[in-house]
């Protein structure tokens, strides 16, 4: 299931948050989000999951079970500050090497210095680059790895086939996305929090709401668990799977390439 319908142009059309634009608008307007809060995004994190975002990257790393090697090689896409990359490679006992690959260069600036500052520039790459058209050739990486970042792609169904493609036989995706929660109550206390509380942190602490209002937007038009393992599995993967992580507020989903 996607999002995209034919305008009255004639042109494809996509959600950004609850309103429809051309997809090839999306990119740009996408970028300003993250150029704004490229500096405090880590710190925004925080507050739009309440904190659960640290474990459930710790848990999606765990899943990922990166190996001690020098020759393990793991792509980051949309992972410009370095959240999962750094994880990875700690978790490899700083053997395996991560490329980061973000097509915002303010976020690729925050992630570089951080790396910089845990004496970890040699085992990380960073690239300013689209996730619908990486720059890199066939089979090349053992791990695609993307957190929180897929449902800000226009075109998701063709960054999934991309994963596919730089994926080496016996490769692994993971996926970690805010996703439809499941749990009864949890969703409208979730609702509450998301539509009232984020926005105003994000002024208080960026100076903006509008990308705040736009990233809680951008959660409620993903696919939700099932529909979006669907895609997973129309791009080629196999063994596709999911974890609900805290009633579903997040999930991480898994697929092979076999």
């Amino acid at each position: 299931m996607t999002d995209e319908r034919v305008s009255a142009e004639g042109g494809m059309e996509t959600s950004y948050g609850f309103r429809r634009v051309n997809e090839g608008e999306k990119q740009g307007l996408v970028n300003d989000v993250f150029h704004k809060v490229a500096k405090r995004y880590d710190i925004m994190n925080d507050v739009m999951s309440m904190g659960l975002h640290r474990a459930w990257k710790d848990a999606m790393v765990a899943a990922l079970h990166p190996r001690r090697s020098a020759d393990y090689k793991v792509l980051d896409v949309a992972g410009g500050t370095g959240d999962i990359a750094f994880r990875i490679v700690e978790a490899s006992d700083r053997l395996a090497q991560a490329t980061v690959l973000d097509i915002n260069g303010s976020m690729l600036g925050v992630g570089a210095e951080r790396a910089r500052k845990k004496g970890l520039s040699g085992n990380l790459e960073f690239v300013e680059a689209n996730a619908e058209s990486l720059p890199f050739e066939d089979g090349r990486f053992d791990a695609y790895t993307i957190a929180f970042g897929i449902r800000n792609v226009p075109r998701i169904d063709v960054a999934l086939s991309e994963a596919y493609r730089v994926l080496k036989r016996g490769g692994r995706l993971l996926v970690l996305e805010f996703s439809d929660v499941e749990m009864p109550l949890l969703d409208k206390v979730y609702d509450a929090w998301s539509f009232n509380a984020i926005p105003r942190f994000g002024k208080m602490i960026t100076g903006e709401a509008e990308p705040y209002q736009y990233l809680v937007e951008s959660i409620r038009k993903f696919p939700d668990q099932k529909d979006f393992a669907r895609m997973i599995e129309k791009a080629g993967f196999s063994r596709v799977t999911y974890t609900n992580y805290t009633g579903g507020i997040a999930a991480l989903h898994s697929g092979w390439k076999i």
